[in-house]
């Protein structure tokens, strides 16, 4: 249900922004259409910061929305759960690989999606689709964020709102929803520039896409080796809180 959900939201929001901005609301998309050429790379920076805003204002609505059920609801991780991801195993180096592989597949699909011909108005819906289908298949790992902003900004609200009741954050994990959704769109827009040449209308050269796969998985190795650190930190400071 969760999943159908957020793939008619993101369909929905598609329908409504998407004449006028382009329709991305999630940075690592916007990324991906930079690094293939599709999206100019001096806006990149503005967008990403418009759609944590975004974000944010969306937490701050559900909020309110939801205000008098936090006063009555015990369980602070559910409460935290409404704004941000949690991984159902908290494994930080293949909670960054379950990002990296669902944001991959996220920004491949949506760029081979785009060359192909839809009755009008029928692509925003195709990409809800993909939403719900990632949602569903990939999703039960880490809540699929696949969208920095997404995470980000109701994280950050989550923090500062005052939520009866409410636990930390979680700042330890925030870099996976983070930089995982980044390094997976970096990889999977790499390989859609090195697999669809010909009447794709791709415009990066074999050299350019292969550097930039180089780029992504380089990416994704030191990312692995910095959740493995965060990890090791983190069991520590479990085992001996009063030390940290």
């Amino acid at each position: 249900v969760i999943s159908m959900c957020w793939g008619f939201a993101v369909m929905l929001a598609v329908y409504a922004v998407g004449k006028y901005s382009g329709g991305h609301f999630n940075p690592a998309v916007t990324l991906g259409l930079a690094i293939t050429g599709k999206f100019p790379w001096i806006h990149v920076i503005g967008y990403a910061l418009s759609q944590i805003a975004g974000a944010m204002l969306g937490a701050l609505i559900v909020f309110w929305h939801f205000k008098p059920h936090f006063a009555v609801t015990d369980n602070a991780i559910a409460k935290r759960d409404i704004f941000c991801t949690t991984p159902a195993i908290e494994d930080y180096p293949n909670n960054v690989i379950s990002e990296v592989i669902g944001t991959a597949i996220l920004i491949f699909a949506i760029l081979f999606i785009g060359i192909n011909e839809f009755t009008g108005g029928l692509q925003p819906l195709i990409v809800g689709f993909l939403i719900m289908a990632i949602g569903l298949s990939l999703g039960g790992t880490t809540g699929y964020a696949i969208n920095p902003a997404r995470d980000l900004g109701p994280r950050i609200m989550h923090a500062l709102l005052p939520i009866p009741g409410k636990t930390d954050s979680n700042w330890a994990y925030a870099f996976v929803p983070v930089l995982g959704p980044l390094v997976g769109t970096i990889i999977g827009s790499a390989l859609y520039g090195i697999i669809y040449r010909e009447g794709a209308g791709n415009t990066m050269s074999m050299m350019g896409a292969i550097i930039w796969l180089i780029i992504g998985l380089i990416s994704l190795f030191a990312l692995i080796q910095f959740a493995k650190k965060r990890a090791s930190l983190q069991h520590k400071v479990e085992a001996s809180p009063d030390q940290y």
